[in-house]
């Protein structure tokens, strides 16, 4: 260190010497020369002592100066604090013999901010900036400042005003270098981070104008369209891009754009280039994999992920979506065993559990289901309350717990669940009332359900799908005038009216007006959209056609349903059941409804069809087993307690089938009244008379005998 020290000296000293020479003022032409020689000669001493004690000034000011940047060579390869402390003392030493060098001001200020004294660096670019408001080092060191202080989790207090700061020196350094592309990203970004989306897409669209190549300013302007819903325009954007400059990230994001703006096929094809551009990319795989999956190509998705655990095996998302997968493919068994791994890699995980719980569901093991999310539920209970996430894991937790309950016909557990998510906050106190709502009108106690409504019609006044809940509560109660009235207000004549037309279709139905709720129906028909969406349109006017007993229309609707949707569940229990009543083609009506019960095997009403239909095919056996199964699921489905007292009554247990019909009328007389069918209840009514005169007769004939 000596010998480098008197090196820097005698190389400092010399050069500041030839530059103190090179700065000597000369004398003018036309200075007069009037001093004496001694007077000179005294004089050019006195200039000459001054000129040597400023270059030795200087000079030793550019010596600490460079042993300040020798230290803060040292400490950026150490992290060793001492050297921190020496190079800020050297570069201090410095600015105190040289302090209108803008150079040693910033390195002091950089080594500030290296060693982590964040006032003393702000204090310094600061004051430079008093003296130079246009020195871009500067602002770029406080800029960096306070995006550092942003990224700081231990600093939670003044991070508004902090953005502020951060703007406004990357606003300057903008104005002063248009060229410093990396600044104006970062411009953008904290704009994004203010919500203010116009001056940051504004900022991103002025890179792009002179750079139309640059990738990251396409990417965040990418996510700032998606981010503001603006999926069509981020997808014109990357279309125009990636048609002659396709990178694997320019695909993925329009991959991205595509599955929001629900293109799945364009999003699929997006994510196939990006993977073949990229293939050690996973998140290429993810963006494919993911796409497969919502376009029910379960076999193709399964082997991406497959792919996926291959090269990620303790990536628990992985695992979890090929349970998924299997859960779909109905291979339960198999669905099981990977839910198993992602819960050994993701212990305690909301997402796993959420999934295990479903996977219960499938299987028939509700208990274990509802033991699941409570489980869930006390742990995330048990989270501070400030946690960001606490509130809406216990959302998604009491929902699925709630409709679980209700599933299962616990109505007061299901409404006090409820009630638990209502709790949470306006959002989610919106939802609980329409849920509990629905509950009630499960339980068929309409008084309670219309009563929620009026409550939460009071609180929510302007809120269309409290309004719309309320309406069909309404239309249940035979108030169909009332409904459809309120119905119409929501109509605002473009393709979202579809679902509006729909409801005001299934109150006409209710009603039994069944003109008027095909006329609804069909208004919801034509509006614009994917042939899919009209797979509710064309099951209703089923319906509405069946009720009508035009069953040929009814059957033209159906299957309508299925060339675009083979798996829909409920289209194909209705179109099979139908079929088994009328007694006709009854091999078909049971494929049907095993083809509903492959998508959901646990559904009453599902299981209810099919042992009707056996015994339609006088398969009584089949039929029993199939129906108790029903009734187990349904305790309170008053044609279900029918068809196993016609089961009973046919295999000759006039006792049993007595007492099923029994219960049929009970739940008869419970039912909502547009769920009443007087011709059934009458028809119930002859058969428990005609079984009760069958029982009185046979014990009088009994009391006869000697």
């Amino acid at each position: 260190m000596n010998l480098r020290r008197i090196t820097l000296a005698i190389l400092l000293t010399g050069a500041t010497g030839a530059a103190a020479m090179s700065q000597r003022p000369a004398k003018s032409g036309t200075e007069k020369m009037t001093d004496s020689p001694a007077a000179m000669q005294e004089q050019f001493a006195d200039s000459k002592t001054a000129a040597l004690e400023k270059n030795s000034a200087r000079a030793e000011a550019y010596y600490n100066f460079t042993i300040g940047h020798i230290y803060e060579q040292q400490y950026e390869a150490s992290s060793n604090a001492e050297y921190a402390t020496k190079a800020i003392e050297a570069y201090k030493k410095a600015y105190a013999l040289d302090p209108k060098s803008q150079v040693i001001g910033e390195r002091l200020a950089e080594m500030y901010w290296k060693a982590q004294r964040i006032h003393d660096a702000v204090a310094e670019a600061q004051e430079i900036l008093k003296r130079d408001p246009d020195n871009v080092q500067s602002r770029r060191l406080l800029g960096r400042i306070y995006l550092r202080s942003l990224g700081d989790v231990s600093v939670s207090s003044g991070q508004s005003e902090t953005v502020s700061r951060a703007i406004e020196q990357y606003r300057e350094i903008n104005r002063l270098d248009p060229a410093d592309s990396e600044s104006a990203l970062w411009l953008a970004r904290l704009y994004r981070l203010k919500n203010e989306h116009d001056k940051a897409e504004q900022v991103l669209r002025s890179i792009l104008k002179n750079d139309p190549e640059n990738e990251p300013a396409v990417e965040q302007l990418t996510q700032l369209l998606m981010d503001q819903g603006k999926s069509p325009q981020a997808v014109t954007l990357l279309e125009g891009i990636t048609a002659h400059s396709p990178t694997p990230v320019l695909l993925d994001l329009l991959g991205d754009a595509h599955t929001q703006a629900h293109e799945l096929e364009k999003a699929e094809e997006a994510y196939r280039q990006a993977a073949e551009l990229d293939p050690s990319e996973v998140s290429h795989q993810r963006g494919l994999g993911q796409t497969l999956l919502a376009e029910e190509k379960y076999s193709e998705a399964l082997k991406v992920y497959e792919k996926l655990a291959d090269v990620m095996p303790d990536d628990s998302d992985v695992y979890l979506r090929i349970a998924q997968i299997y859960r779909e493919l109905h291979r339960l068994d198999k669905a099981e065993e990977n839910l198993v791994k992602a819960r050994q890699y993701a212990p305690g995980s909301l997402e796993v559990m959420y999934n295990e719980a479903m996977l219960y569901q499938a299987q028939g093991r509700f208990e274990d289901a509802i033991r699941v999310l409570s489980d869930a539920v006390t742990g995330i209970k048990g989270q501070p309350p400030a946690a960001s996430s606490r509130r809406r894991s216990l959302a998604i937790l009491y929902q699925q717990l709630g409709q679980l309950y209700r599933d299962t016909q616990n109505y007061q557990a299901a409404t006090y669940t409820f009630e638990e998510l209502g709790h949470l906050g306006d959002e989610e106190d919106r939802r609980a009332r329409m849920m509990i709502m629905d509950t009630y009108r499960a339980a068929k106690d309409l008084p309670k359900a219309l009563q929620t409504g009026k409550e939460a019609l009071a609180k929510y006044p302007a809120d269309p799908a409290i309004r719309t809940s309320h309406a069909l509560l309404l239309g249940e109660n035979g108030q169909t005038e009332e409904a459809v009235k309120i119905l119409r207000t929501q109509l605002h004549g473009d393709a979202g009216d579809r679902e509006t037309y729909l409801n005001i279709a299934q109150v006409y139905e209710r009603g039994r007006r069944y003109k008027e709720a095909e006329e609804a129906a069909r208004a919801a028909e034509v509006l614009p959209g994917q042939a899919r969406e009209n797979e509710m349109v064309w099951f209703l006017l089923g319906a509405i056609y069946e009720r009508q007993k035009f069953f040929d229309k009814a059957e033209e609707q159906f299957k309508k349903v299925l060339a675009v949707n083979p798996k829909n569940a409920p289209v194909l229990n209705y179109y099979g059941y139908m079929l088994g009543d009328l007694g006709i083609r009854l091999d078909e009506a049971e494929a049907l409804v095993q083809q509903a019960l492959k998508e959901d095997p646990f559904n009453g009403a599902y299981l209810d069809s099919l042992g009707w239909i056996y015994f339609k095919e006088s398969k009584f056996g089949l039929s029993e087993s199939t129906l108790r199964k029903a009734v187990e699921r349904e305790r309170h489905d008053a044609t279900i307690h029918s068809h196993l007292g016609d089961l009973y009554a046919k295999t000759g247990r006039g006792d049993l089938a007595a007492g099923e019909w029994e219960k049929s009328l009970v739940e008869w007389r419970r039912s909502l009244p547009a769920d009443m069918e007087t011709d059934k209840v009458a028809e119930l009514e002859k058969k428990i008379s005609r079984s009760k005169h069958r029982v009185a007769q046979k014990s009088t004939t009994s009391d006869a005998k000697p």
